[in-house]
């Protein structure tokens, strides 16, 4: 079963102002002084590319249930979360420290013992319908109340 990152208004324009920022410090100093025509190329293949990457990790966000384990991508990062290792879920609106793989402020930490930091933030589209089949893979999984 896979589901998508839900996408929120807050995260589209923290994501225009990074990417704005980006072009900003890459072109504005091409402006000040004599840059040859090369140092333009290297320039905006760069902020291309980095746009790209972003873009890439922000938008092909999935959660995927396999048999065993709960596979989280995002572009090229991936992370396998054995359904035996979840131990809790719980809401969380913090979405710019620890490990995430998200792009919502409504998002779900899964707390477990197998990653980085012992827990991996998501968002998933439909939450009850992801908390639903995350209970069935997981059966001794521990819900917060405010769920």
């Amino acid at each position: 079963m896979v589901f998508h990152s839900k996408i929120d208004s807050f995260f589209i324009r923290f994501l225009i102002a990074a990417i704005l920022f980006i072009a900003a410090v890459s072109f504005i100093p091409l402006l000040f002084e004599n840059a040859p025509f090369s140092a333009f190329v290297i320039v905006t293949v760069t902020f291309f590319v980095t746009t790209a990457l972003i873009l890439w990790i922000t938008f092909a966000i999935q959660y995927v249930f396999l048999e065993n384990h709960l596979l989280v991508k995002a572009g090229p990062f991936r992370s396998r979360i054995p359904s035996d290792s979840i131990l809790k879920v719980s809401p969380t609106r913090d979405i710019f420290t620890g490990y995430r793989l998200l792009s919502s402020r409504d998002a779900l930490e899964l707390i477990n013992n197998t990653t980085i930091f012992g827990t991996v933030k998501i968002s998933p589209e439909n939450q009850d319908v992801f908390i639903a089949e995350l209970q069935k893979r997981c059966p001794g999984l521990k819900l917060d109340k405010i769920f």
